[in-house]
């Protein structure tokens, strides 16, 4: 079983913390020499990789091209348009199929009285047939 480096025991109360020496780091104040970094740069195990500056197209500068792209085509599609348009007759107008409030208020006068004209004759019918029994 690996150890684990914890504080806690099995039942997982704390245990005893011991002393423990810490190294400081080694390091210098100042800046390095070219020499010294002619060396780091040297022994590097990325040397090369990373040595020639290479300026990419940022994520910013593509969509920009992107967006002019866009808008190039957005123009082109409204000129085709246009051009159509101005080559294409207008539709006629259609009919409209609504009614004016007078119309509606008529049919609505129609149909509240063929309702209650449509219940008196129905019930002067099933009554006439339910009284002859």
């Amino acid at each position: 079983m690996a150890k684990r480096w914890s504080l806690l025991d099995e039942k997982g109360t704390p245990g005893i913390v011991q002393r423990a020496l810490i190294r400081p780091p080694a390091a210098r104040l100042g800046p390095v020499t070219p020499a010294e970094r002619q060396a780091v740069m040297a022994n590097s195990p990325v040397r090369g990789k990373y040595d020639a500056m290479i300026d990419r197209e940022s994520a910013y500068e593509r969509l920009q091209a992107r967006a002019k792209e866009a808008a190039v085509d957005v123009e082109a599609v409204a000129e085709a348009q246009a051009k159509t348009r101005a080559t294409n007759v207008a539709p006629a107008p259609r009919a409209s199929t609504r009614q004016s409030i007078g119309e509606a208020m008529a049919k609505s006068v129609v149909r509240s009285v063929g309702s209650s004209i449509g219940r008196q004759i129905v019930r002067g019918i099933l009554g006439s047939i339910f009284k002859g029994r």
